[in-house]
């Protein structure tokens, strides 16, 4: 098995190593741009969309952002393309299509 020559004299107790994969802090989410991982974006249709704001509360990652009362293009930055939001919407304004980089 390598081992990178970094770690081979390494001595720490592993009681004395930091735990992986902890929150410390709330609201940490904003920072981390999660919409990379998508393979589906969804896309709005603003001509479709009758404002019922059924979608907002079914997204998991809180990425449709609702402004004066009024649902917002999608927020690409932390959407990780479940499909949820079309799924849900009774008038068809979202549709899932395949990422494009």
């Amino acid at each position: 098995m390598f081992r990178s020559a970094r770690y081979i004299n390494e001595k720490t107790p592993w009681q004395k190593l930091t735990p992986g994969a902890e929150i410390y802090e709330p609201s940490t989410s904003r920072f981390v741009k999660t919409g990379e991982w998508r393979t589906m974006t969804p896309v709005f249709d603003p001509d479709k969309c009758k404002q019922c704001m059924l979608c907002v509360p079914y997204c998991p990652d809180a990425s449709i952002p609702v402004i004066q009362g009024r649902r917002q293009e999608t927020d690409l930055d932390h959407c990780k393309g479940c499909g949820i939001c079309a799924k849900v919407c009774p008038f068809k304004a979202i549709t899932m299509e395949t990422e494009v980089e």
